[in-house]
């Protein structure tokens, strides 16, 4: 678990009068998450989550919380940010930039079957079609030159093969910025512990702290390096699962298709550095943990050796 900033039930309190609520009823912290602090609050009126963003600026909030709200309206399984009396839909708390979002019914999957990824594919392909729409704009802070920097910080922690691993990768995806692929809002974290599942039915999409504007298969190549993963290969039948549900909703690009083995390694290199970069280069916290950069270093050499292309799809 980590939590960055305390918040006590006093301070909670008094920040919800600012909230159509009702009154604290209960505040427990979440047992996960890396990037914000996070509770599970009870009013006497609802239960939702209180968010507090540890490290986005709150001139880019307005980004990630209205993409919310817009999604929830077009019918995407994202849970709607909640305004307070005055229509915002953050304010501070504890001097950190907080929000209320709905608490979703659901449960993440630990082990995802053709099933989960199918319905998963579909939601992304919805998410992304909504997206469209949306005419905000913000740069990826966690893009190709975010991977640089990383890379540079953790370097001396590494061995001489990862840091030639790294290095090589980098010179590979130097080409990223001339790809010509459909852009538009992406989640950019939609790995198994951010979508809650009641049933098989995807119930909810949570945890838009990296969302951004980027390559719309980018982001699927990012779900499918979780979602479809079999001991660092990746597991054939899932990902024609999760591409299937996707395409149906968004047809995928011819030039998407083609870029897709680049774009599988450009996602497990981004996510290899940041485990790398939380493990070595922590903040503080009061109760933190960081997850294992090993699974990703695997996901790179294996995409890198493989090349695994995308299965074929119905047109």
């Amino acid at each position: 678990m980590s939590v960055y900033t305390t918040v006590s039930a006093e301070d909670l309190d008094a920040w919800l009068a600012r909230y159509a609520v009702g009154t604290l009823a209960e505040l427990a912290p979440i047992a996960s998450g890396i990037e914000n602090t996070n509770y599970f609050v009870t009013t006497t009126r609802g239960r939702y989550v209180l968010t507090l963003y540890e490290r986005l600026p709150a001139e880019d909030l307005p980004f990630y919380l209205n993409l919310m709200a817009h999604l929830a309206r077009n019918g995407c399984e994202v849970p709607a940010p909640e305004p307070d009396r005055t229509g915002a839909l953050f304010s501070i708390l504890n001097g950190k930039p907080a929000g209320l979002v709905q608490r979703v019914d659901g449960a993440p999957v630990t082990s995802p079957d053709v099933r989960h990824c199918l319905a998963v594919g579909a939601s992304l392909g919805r998410l992304h079609v909504a997206s469209q729409s949306y005419r905000a704009r913000l740069t990826n802070r966690r893009g190709p030159a975010w991977w640089r920097q990383a890379a540079r910080a953790v370097r001396p922690f590494l061995t001489a093969d990862q840091n030639a691993t790294i290095e090589a990768e980098l010179a590979c995806q130097q080409g990223w910025g001339r790809l010509k692929l459909p852009k538009g809002a992406i989640h950019a974290d939609l790995f198994v512990d951010n979508v809650l599942f009641a049933g098989d039915r995807v119930a909810g999409i949570i945890d838009f702290g990296f969302a951004a504007t980027d390559f719309l298969a980018y982001d699927v190549a990012i779900a499918v390096n979780d979602w479809c993963d079999a001991a660092g290969a990746l597991d054939a039948e899932l990902a024609a699962a999760f591409l299937a549900g996707y395409h149906a909703v968004r047809p995928l690009t011819d030039d998407e298709r083609e870029q897709w083995p680049g774009l599988l390694r450009a996602a497990a290199l981004r996510f290899w550095l940041s485990r790398l970069y939380d493990l070595y280069l922590p903040r503080p916290g009061e109760l933190t943990h960081a997850h294992d950069p090993a699974r990703f270093e695997r996901l790179l050499r294996d995409r890198a050796a493989a090349t695994p292309r995308m299965p074929e799809l119905p047109c």
